[in-house]
């Protein structure tokens, strides 16, 4: 892979951090944007960091657990920025509890372990396997 593909998801998000500047520079001076361009410029940082993690996934060479959750994610963000623009207030608070139930999904899977992390799980294999070894070291010694 390039080095060009495996810069895009950090560009994107460096793209995203300076549309949240001026975002956040917009709200300082409320006379610089109309409440439709602030909208839209609310909804812009949250499309391009679902894009920029998606991106990632794809130069990560992500499993498909990886896949499945940064989707979660992503789709989560995409639903923040739809309820950000949408004229009809009863779609925008359907898009904003979507995104709500998605958000609280992600971080219910976190705090469950899922997906699973190889890396991490060969880890604390290797430390539970040194601890039983050390267990029976000590049990040897007292015989």
């Amino acid at each position: 892979m390039s080095a060009a593909l495996r810069a895009l998801p950090t560009g994107v998000g460096v793209l995203t951090l300076l549309t949240v500047a001026v975002l956040l520079i917009g709200d300082a001076s409320p006379q610089l944007l109309s409440a439709r361009a602030h909208d839209i410029l609310a909804a812009l940082p949250l499309v391009l960091v679902a894009i920029a993690y998606v991106l990632l996934q794809g130069v990560r060479g992500a499993r498909p657990t990886d896949w499945a959750k940064a989707l979660i994610v992503s789709l989560a963000f995409l639903f923040w920025a739809a309820n950000q623009i949408w004229a009809d207030r009863t779609t925008a608070t359907l898009f904003n509890d979507v995104a709500i139930a998605l958000f609280v999904l992600d971080v219910f899977l976190v705090l469950i372990g899922w997906p699973s992390d190889p890396h991490r799980d060969a880890a604390r294999e290797s430390v539970a396997a040194a601890a039983g070894m050390a267990t029976l070291e000590r049990g040897k010694s007292t015989r």
